[in-house]
């Protein structure tokens, strides 16, 4: 008998760990540690989505005449625990790319046999590299590398049944409901997919700036859970581009697997360069001196900037756990350009707000926008948030949906309610913390004397 050890891949379909585990046809226990480490930090959107994934993957096993084991603690305590009583041979799971599970499975190699197997992504970390050796850090050159290794598509098709498990302890995953928009589970995540391929592909490449329209795929948070893999959602992205009508149909498919591209470059990323998570990439703008300003992070994290675009990305996050990819650019642009506060405060506050929230990914982003990263954008690029409203919301739809203080407002003044004439202002809605000609040139001015400094 082997353990299947389940972390990030919360699936029977296309799930190499599993396969691995039932190839010496000796059986297999499928086991999740709810670890404390993890838990311990508020993230409720994410972790209610956690649990109810593990409901729907306990159901899932048990139409298969197999059951989910769960055991609460530190893993490197409860996976040897679980070998002990259930006489395991071996652990199977899926390898991961953080500091911290790097930390966790070096520990529990050394008391069990564990093997790593890779699913994360389309290809293994450790092979998207240089020709010397040496990890990629700029995107296009990593993109390319990337197209350039063999994929066949093939999608391993879920088991049709499992060998039985023996009667072991096991909790109960609490009983806390998803967040509205995300139903959890690989079934859910399947649909989504579906629902994505039937269409929303097609015309992916400009309707996923537009924040009044629903032009995203939704799969993060599968694909952050495992609910969905990665070769999947490649593959069939390519199958669409296969059978596109047109161009514009074909870069919608293109425009969509290089985001997915984009995920693997951030875990790269993570995985070579593990100090990211605590410090800035390019070392010109390690140790900078962000301003320390509490009411403008809290305005800025309760949607009340008075910039319609950013309050919307940012309520919009409070009610769903979620954000519209181009909202979360320009609101994470506004907290660290226009207010100069610490891009770390940012990364923290979307990982404990996000359903999605994924420590490469969301990095990855935070050091884009500052600046601050691999491959990040020039620090002189400062989003307009004016601009950016009218030319990915011209209507004010997302506006008007996320801030109801403004929803009947002038279509005028919509991304400029304050210069609306005094009697007219909606009540309750703030003035602009800042003014972005000024935010912009100060942002200069504090980036260059960054950069003078190293």
């Amino acid at each position: 008998m082997n353990i299947w050890w389940i972390r990030r891949d919360m699936r029977l379909t296309d799930n190499p760990a599993l396969v691995a585990a039932l190839q010496d046809g000796s059986g297999v226990v499928p086991v999740f540690v709810l670890d404390d480490k993890l838990l311990v930090a508020p993230a409720e959107k994410r972790q209610a989505f956690l649990m109810a994934g593990l409901r729907a993957l306990g159901e899932d096993l048990h139409k298969r005449n197999s059951g989910l084991v769960i055991r609460r603690g530190d893993p490197v305590v409860e996976i040897p625990r679980l070998v002990g009583e259930t006489g395991a041979k071996a652990v199977y799971a899926e390898a991961d790319v953080t500091p911290y599970a790097s930390r966790r499975d070096v520990a529990i190699g050394q008391a069990v046999d564990l093997h790593l197997v890779h699913g994360l992504g389309v290809h293994p970390t450790e092979v998207v590299k240089k020709p010397d050796g040496s990890p990629y850090t700029v995107f296009t050159p990593y993109s390319k590398a990337w197209r350039a290794l063999p994929f066949t598509g093939h999608v391993i098709p879920s088991p049709a049944q499992l060998p039985p498990i023996p009667d072991l302890p096991s909790e109960a995953p609490p009983e806390i409901s998803a967040p509205a928009g995300f139903p959890a589970g690989e079934k859910e995540a399947q649909q989504h997919l579906t629902n994505f391929l039937a269409g929303g592909i097609f015309a992916y490449t400009d309707d996923r700036n537009l924040m009044g329209l629903d032009g995203t795929s939704g799969l993060s948070p599968y694909l952050r859970f495992g609910m969905l893999s990665a070769r999947q959602a490649v593959a069939e992205a390519k199958r669409a581009a296969d059978e596109a009508q047109d161009a514009v149909a074909r870069r919608g498919c293109e425009t969509w697997i290089n985001e997915l591209i984009w995920r693997e470059f951030y875990q790269s990323i993570l995985y070579h360069f593990p100090y990211v998570q605590t410090e800035s990439f390019n070392p010109r703008f390690k140790g900078m001196a962000w301003r320390d300003a509490p009411d403008d992070l809290r305005a800025w994290k309760e949607g009340r900037t008075g910039y319609p675009v950013v309050d919307a990305a940012m309520r919009q996050l409070a009610a769903t756990g979620w954000m519209h990819n181009r909202a979360r650019m320009i609101a994470a642009s506004f907290l660290v350009k226009h207010l100069l506060i610490n891009w770390q405060e940012g990364e923290r506050w979307f990982m404990r707000m996000l359903v999605d929230g994924d420590p490469a990914a969301n990095n990855g982003g935070w050091q884009w926008v500052a600046g601050t990263g691999t491959d990040a954008a020039p620090y002189f690029r400062v989003f307009n948030p004016v601009l950016q409203g009218k030319r990915f919301d011209p209507q004010g739809i997302y506006v008007r949906r996320w801030i109801p203080e403004l929803a009947n407002g002038p279509q005028a003044f919509i991304h400029e309610p304050w210069l609306m004439p005094a009697q007219e202002r909606p009540r309750g809605y703030p003035e602009p913390l800042v003014e972005h000609s000024f935010a912009r040139q100060r942002a200069l001015d504090w980036y260059g004397r960054a950069g003078r400094r190293s």
